[in-house]
């Protein structure tokens, strides 16, 4: 069970010590599994692809229904979402709004945390962002980066969340929003050291075990890190991050670091997108193991999955299927993968090993 925790102010910041539930005595050593995912999209082709499944309405389910055995298996799983639930028309790129249908899938596949801060939150203006916030809290999926107004970011942000007796401290930020202007009272959480230093130093009033910033940054489609992301990187490491998870760039980029205070995942590419040439055409899921004991919490272990967009075709349509990258195509023969789509899994495969040689790759257990 998830709790989460409301800052209130009161002459100055203070944490509420009422919270969702009641207390439960930590036992003497707590493990948490995260699990976060890259650039969640909704191009045109993904929104006709939902279309396709032979169900009535839009169904995005088939999209996820190989990883989520292991969502399940995970503790939190945490998405970047690149698209606003605006309502129709539906559109994908250059201003995304899918079917409300996608925040269902989503919510059934496991995700419990969307970020939104991201150069496609304002796509639809502030109705858009407005209507995606409030499509997100009737299915009960939480979420930050952005706001209706300063009152529910400064009860509810940073994000602060307690799973397993360990509680996380979440903040989220963007390099921009495509040149569209926020109109108050609505915020989009920019990327502002002088504000995220603040936001820093009120996250530590909620006496957080670990805190996560999560960081809509870098140069799309390059697949090193830039000089700009590793200052920025030190920054907030020196001001009280523990751990950096970066989107943005569409394309998979470095991990570094191994500890608490080290450790970023530069970008994790595309989650689901309908780009399809090398590099963009898959992405990793950044698994981060915690755990709390006497002395404090630490990272225990850290590791990538590969996976590959699969759009096989039906006499219905296309559709696009998650495929953890490692497997044997053979060994599942409902995917019916071609020589050509087995070779490009295997080349992304191939070209993820390398770019995080050095990392711990995780076995697709669940599908054995």
């Amino acid at each position: 069970m998830i709790r989460t925790w409301f800052f209130s102010i009161l002459f100055s910041l203070s944490l509420t010590a009422t919270a969702q539930n009641y207390f439960q005595s930590a036992p003497e050593e707590s493990r948490l599994k995260l699990v976060f995912t890259g650039d969640i999209m909704g191009h045109d082709t993904q929104i006709a692809s939902a279309l396709a499944t032979g169900d009535q309405g839009y169904d995005y389910h088939p999209c996820f229904q190989y990883l989520k055995p292991y969502f399940d298996d995970s503790d939190l799983v945490i998405g970047n979402l690149e698209v606003t639930f605006a309502g129709p028309p539906y559109k994908g790129y250059p201003q995304f709004s899918s079917p409300d249908e996608l925040a269902d899938a989503l919510k059934h596949a496991g995700f419990d945390i969307l970020v939104t801060a991201n150069n496609h939150a304002l796509d639809r203006r502030q109705g858009g962002l407005e209507r995606t916030i409030e499509q997100l809290d009737r299915r009960e999926i939480l979420h930050t980066g952005t706001f209706t107004d300063p009152i529910p970011r400064m009860l509810s942000y940073p994000l602060v969340v307690e799973k397993n007796g360990i509680r996380v401290a979440l903040l989220n930020y963007t390099y921009g929003t495509n040149g569209l202007k926020v109109q108050l009272p609505a915020i989009v959480n920019r990327i502002d050291t002088a504000l995220i230093r603040q936001d820093l130093e009120k996250a530590f009033l909620a006496e957080p075990d670990f805190i996560l910033v999560t960081m809509h940054w870098g140069d799309e489609y390059q697949r090193i890190e830039s000089r700009a992301q590793r200052e920025l990187a030190e920054f907030l490491f020196e001001h009280g991050a523990d751990a950096i998870i970066g989107s943005h760039p569409h394309v998979v980029q470095p991990i570094r670091g191994n500890r608490k205070g080290d450790l970023v995942a530069y970008s994790m590419g595309n989650f689901i997108s309908n780009q399809r040439n090398r590099y963009r055409d898959g992405g990793i899921a950044f698994e981060l193991e915690l755990v709390k004991g006497p002395e404090g919490t630490e990272v225990a272990g850290h590791a990538y999955l590969p996976f590959w967009v699969y759009k096989p075709e039906t006499k219905k349509g296309t559709l696009f299927t998650l495929v953890p990258a490692a497997i044997d195509p053979d060994s599942i023969p409902t995917l019916q993968m071609t020589a050509g789509d087995v070779n490009r899994m295997k080349q992304f495969l191939q070209d993820t090993r390398t770019k995080l040689e050095g990392n711990r790759e995780v076995n697709p257990y669940w599908m054995d």
